[in-house]
């Protein structure tokens, strides 16, 4: 786990854009940033920014060439922090400017008014075999391995993936949210707010010993966050990016 980063007022939060060419409002986003259209202070990536974004398979950086140069363009005016999700890691080499954050470093702790906070994209704490499947699938031979295959077939592995993904719901409610989060992280971790998002929900609950928020994602209506002090335990002003194409 990272310590000792300073959450700044100001910041930008987004988690979930699952960037794609079927889902291209991201690019407009980190244009009003890279602008300065967009104010932050800092910018969180927390997780499936893309659909699909490997460090060792550069068909998918060249996929998502623009998004990716935007993101590095702004890094080099503001601190950008990557927490890598299950659909985009392996990123450092594609980010050499970001903060990145494997699954192994999160939760990243973060501090905020005196505030401990707790973040992560929302894929750690899987059971044994998910564990196994993320360690798996992050390995760069099993990587390399499926660069080469891809590339060998004409990309019809990616694109057969890039089908898959882009028929999902993203959007669907989780009910019993609050009781499924208390037993996966209420009672392990001790902190003011665990933020992530991977699930989508968009909620904020009370938990026994902190305030457990899961992030709307960008794809579902493009909601984006903006750390903000209020006097209530609320911790995020949730905008959204009307502009998106």
């Amino acid at each position: 786990m990272y310590h000792n980063i300073e959450l700044k007022e100001g910041a930008i939060v987004i988690a979930d854009a699952h960037y794609s060419h079927k889902r291209p409002e991201l690019l407009a986003f980190l244009g009003e940033i890279h602008a300065q259209n967009i104010p932050a202070t800092q910018l969180f990536l927390m997780g499936d920014i893309f659909d699909a974004l490997f460090g060792e398979v550069s068909y998918t950086h060249v996929q998502n060439q623009e998004a990716i140069g935007l993101i590095n363009e702004i890094a080099q005016r503001i601190e950008v922090f990557y927490l890598e999700g299950n659909h985009d890691f392996n990123l450092a080499p594609v980010f050499p400017n970001v903060k990145i954050f494997p699954i192994e470093y999160q939760p990243v702790e973060c501090s905020y008014k005196g505030k401990k906070i707790l973040l992560s994209h929302g894929d750690i704490e899987g059971d044994f075999g998910y564990r196994v499947y993320a360690k798996t699938i992050r390995n760069s031979s099993v990587l390399r391995l499926l660069a080469f295959l891809d590339t060998l077939f004409g990309h019809a592995i990616l694109k057969r993936l890039d089908a898959y993904l882009s028929k999902k719901d993203d959007c669907r409610e989780f009910v019993g949210l609050k009781d499924f989060m208390q037993k996966r992280v209420g009672e392990k971790y001790v902190c003011d707010y665990f933020v992530e998002g991977h699930f989508h929900q968009n909620k904020t609950i009370e938990l026994d010993s902190f305030v457990y928020v899961n992030l709307g994602a960008f794809a579902c209506n493009q909601r984006y966050f903006v750390v903000k002090s209020t006097q209530n335990r609320e911790l995020f002003e949730e905008k959204n990016f009307s502009q998106g194409i």
